[in-house]
């Protein structure tokens, strides 16, 4: 084995979500690994700062605006990927938000809003770039879920549901997909020092309340998630299809 099992030179991703946090870090990573990115979000701006980044390292990035929850929106921002680079050989699904209070006192919208933007999308958009891999009879997808498609922490419903829902939509997509060519797997973080958590962090309570939990006793860092993305999109991970890996500094292990 040589590091050229990792080499993404020539591959096109295309990463939802990726104007910051874990999407960007993720789409740094198969920057570094040589691919040609598509870069995806909703706010101009963040998606121009990260092009500029992913150019400066090399690749030919280029920005997409998409919004993951509306079906024409999300076939019109693959529609213009496609006819940008031609192809999409790997998919990170990674959008997301989310809405932390009590099971009764989760307000109904957000619950429609975290679902659509956390579950649905992730549907719409692999229903939408998958078949053009089935196609060329091989392809890379990765679904960014949670440890709390796991486990359980109060003030989580819709988060956590939804997390839940993408490990299960990655075993039946692997598994309708594992004889086309396409493997399906996810990745299940613990909490990384990103913007979408700052209200936890700035909680000193639930803070050390984390860093307590995990055995490796501290939150994960953003470049600490580039490896696995780089894994699972290459070939080193041909033979993996419908997992879900966590990287929680030991977490759920306990």
């Amino acid at each position: 084995m040589t590091i050229e099992i990792f080499d993404l030179k020539g591959k096109v991703a295309m990463v939802t979500g990726s104007s910051k946090g874990l999407g960007e870090a993720s789409a740094v990573a198969l920057a570094k690994a040589g691919a040609d990115v598509a870069v995806c979000g909703r706010n101009t701006t963040d998606i121009d700062r990260v092009v500029g980044r992913l150019k400066a390292l090399g690749s030919n990035a280029a920005g997409f605006v998409i919004d993951v929850t509306q079906k024409d929106a999300v076939h019109k921002a693959v529609g213009a990927i496609m006819d940008h680079f031609g192809e999409i050989n790997i998919l990170v699904n990674n959008a997301g938000t989310n809405y932390r209070t009590s099971v009764i006192d989760y307000p109904e919208e957000e619950w429609d809003r975290i679902i659509d933007t956390n579950l649905k999308g992730y549907y719409l958009v692999a229903q939408a770039v998958v078949p053009q891999m089935i196609e060329r009879g091989y392809g890379k997808v990765i679904h960014m879920s949670s440890i709390l498609g796991r486990i359980a922490i109060v003030n989580q419903l819709a988060y956590a549901s939804a997390k839940g829902g993408v490990e299960q939509m990655t075993k039946i997509m692997a598994l309708e997909w594992a004889k086309l060519g396409v493997r399906v797997n996810a990745i299940a973080p613990t909490y990384f020092e990103t913007e979408m958590v700052k209200q936890i962090r700035d909680d000193k309570e639930r803070y050390r309340f984390i860093q307590k939990r995990t055995p490796m006793g501290r939150w994960g860092q953003l470049e600490e998630i580039e490896g696995i993305v780089i894994f699972l999109a290459s070939k080193a991970s041909d033979f993996i299809t419908g997992q879900s890996i966590a990287i929680d500094g030991g977490w759920t292990i306990c």
